[in-house]
């Protein structure tokens, strides 16, 4: 079976001593490290306030994992296991490879088509306007001649 990679992320009540919240996050990586999955990335990002209330609270504790593993299986007993602990009051698995698949395939038929559409060329530089002739200063043309007396 392939390796899948996946994001869980869950809210933890934001009333729950710190100590409670490693139980959780032990419980994950104890539970993936009976599966055989790696654990690519881990991050607390600390309170957060909600976009809305859940189980009547608008804060929670967040936190992040990203793991991957071959056995499907392991996700369902993650969620299982984050569903019946009573501090966590939201969590979400969301299935990366196949978004990274889907935007790999996309690339390469974006270069395809590049490469069979022809090369336009580049535009010729247009020349600079030539500066305007500067005017010679010349003597009048008809010059007003005084007859002299003699």
């Amino acid at each position: 079976m392939e390796e899948r990679l996946y994001d869980l992320i869950f809210i933890v009540r934001p009333a729950t001593p710190e100590d409670e919240v490693k139980k959780v996050e032990h419980t994950v990586e104890h539970a993936c490290s009976d599966k055989g999955a790696k654990i690519e990335k881990t991050e607390h990002w600390g309170t957060r306030k909600l976009a809305y209330k859940v189980a009547k609270h608008r804060e929670g504790i967040y936190v992040y994992y990203q793991i991957r593993t071959s056995h499907n299986d392991l996700i369902v007993e993650l969620e299982r296991r984050l569903k019946v602990q009573d501090n966590v009051i939201k969590y979400l698995t969301i299935r990366l490879d196949e978004d990274l698949k889907r935007q790999k395939k996309l690339t390469a038929i974006r270069d395809k088509r590049a490469a069979r559409r022809p090369k336009r060329p580049a535009p010729a530089p247009t020349p600079a306007p030539a500066p305007a002739p500067v005017a010679a200063a010349s003597a009048p043309s008809h010059a007003t001649q005084q007859p002299t007396a003699s």
